[in-house]
């Protein structure tokens, strides 16, 4: 029996790890060393992470021998992905011993199975050659030691939210890649010879919470915001608002694959107006919104569910008003819209006033209208199951036009053209502007005041 199998049988991963803290296994000596030789190895690569120049390759032999006798090192505090690591180590022998091409890190990708251990800080350590979504696009090496949130409320909720494939987890210590608004961990970034069935999503809710604690609060100030008493607590506990966000993402993400859908929920290789990708999100975390205002006002579910539900709410609100709408450039942000969306959306039905420069909301009233402006999303979906693409497009226009002011050349909001009508559904998205729905005077102002503020927000994590 191999070492790592041996000490996989031994003990319970979690009984393990506790003789060594969360600081501790990141300050590790091998550790650093294997995050090092990673960093070391990314300026060697080009952006599909083969290392073409043959003069370096005795240099990049040296980094993977020492990211591998790192992660040989490291792999008894791992007992629970002891296969993973043998293979991860063998995918970079290999790697190497082939003369850097691609990389091809298929087998011990299909080795990883963090859904196989939710358990409340449970750790992984995990080297791949990938991009990291919102970061870099380059698949270059990069390692980053994680560990997994996972409360017995959320064990609970998951009994009923059942997400087999989500993974909630917050950073112990990375590599460049990630040291930028990344909030994400996803197997299809990872360089791979063939697509296999994704069986696991991770997410850093520590960085999502760290950053909304960040933004909000700026936010309220800037605006003379009076957050309520449970609201102003999140800015406060940041392993409160961790939690919260577990319970955000778990609902958000397994909604990618339920309702009635028009399309494909991942909408994966499809060329669409960036409208679209904004109502799909949207919809998503107004689902979430919709379910925990449900589970708050059930008086049989937990008392920490229901704390966290109207925490929720609370999140998904702030989160998209104050940051998903000014983050990021003007050029097809759906993110961007989604959030402009929820808040004239809020304004136009009064739960949200702007008044004499002040901001407040009208809390008894907001949960009802959020609901309401899901379910218009909803009934927008349920009726486009029988219309044609292009059609159902339009109608998309259409509802978000009701609430939000198209831009003043825009082609869409004249009338497209018979030509364009008429044509392929390439020439209705070639028309849509990429700024199609500009911010508000609102937002302009907003922006000019936190735009310092969301960019300190790169690479923040919960140490911040």
């Amino acid at each position: 029996m191999s070492k790592y199998v041996a000490e996989a049988v031994v003990g319970e991963p979690e009984v393990l790890e506790d003789a060594i803290s969360a600081d501790a296994v990141a300050a590790q000596p091998a550790w650093l060393r294997l995050k090092a030789a990673a960093t070391a190895l990314q300026p060697l690569q080009v952006k599909d992470g083969s290392i073409p120049d043959a003069e370096v390759h005795t240099d990049a032999v040296a980094h993977v021998e020492t990211l591998v006798s790192a992660i040989d090192e490291l792999a008894p505090l791992f007992p629970h992905d002891a296969t993973y690591l043998r293979s991860v180590t063998a995918d970079f022998t290999r790697w190497a011993s082939e003369g850097f091409g691609v990389p091809d890190f298929y087998d011990s990708l299909t080795a990883f199975h963090p859904q196989q251990h939710r358990v409340d800080g449970i750790r992984h350590l995990v080297v791949f050659p990938m991009y990291t979504q919102n970061g870099s696009t380059n698949r270059l090496v990069e390692a980053v030691l994680i560990e997994v949130i996972w409360p017995d409320f959320i064990a609970e909720l998951e009994e009923t939210y059942t997400n087999a494939l989500f993974v909630p987890i917050r950073f112990l210590d990375f590599t460049p890649g990630y040291d930028t608004n990344s909030a994400v961990l996803f197997p299809e970034t990872v360089a791979m010879r063939q697509i296999p069935t994704f069986t696991w999503g991770a997410i850093f809710a520590d960085r999502e919470a760290a950053r909304f604690r960040r933004v909000v609060r700026a936010a309220a100030e800037v605006t003379r915001l009076e957050m309520p008493a449970d609201a102003a607590a999140l800015l406060d506990d940041q392993h409160l608002t961790e939690e919260t966000y577990v319970m955000w993402d778990l609902i958000h993400d397994r909604t990618h694959m339920r309702g009635d859908l028009p399309f494909d929920p991942f909408m994966i290789k499809q060329r669409m107006p960036f409208f679209l990708y904004s109502l799909e999100e949207l919809r998503c975390d107004l689902t979430a919104f919709r379910e925990s205002v449900a589970i708050e006002r059930d008086e049989s579910a937990s008392p920490e569910a229901r704390k966290h539900a109207k925490l929720v709410q609370y999140a998904v609100i702030f989160d998209r008003i104050f940051r998903f709408a000014i983050t990021g450039s003007r050029v097809r942000n759906y993110d961007g819209l989604g959030g402009q969306l929820l808040f004239a959306w809020l304004h136009q039905h009064h739960a949200l006033h702007w008044t004499d420069t002040r901001l407040s909301f009208d809390w008894d009233a907001a949960p009802d209208v959020v609901v309401a402006l899901g379910a218009r999303i909803e009934e927008l979906y349920w009726s486009s199951i029988d219309r044609p693409k292009t059609a159902h497009w339009l109608a998309a226009y259409d509802m978000i036009r009701e609430t939000l002011t198209p831009h003043p050349a825009s082609q869409w909001a004249r009338g497209l053209s018979d030509e364009v009508l008429s044509g392929a559904p390439k020439g209705y998205t070639d028309a849509v502007l990429d700024d199609e729905f500009p911010l508000s005077m609102f937002f302009e102002a907003l922006d000019k005041k936190m735009k310092p503020v969301i960019e300190s927000t790169v690479g923040i994590t919960a140490d911040a």
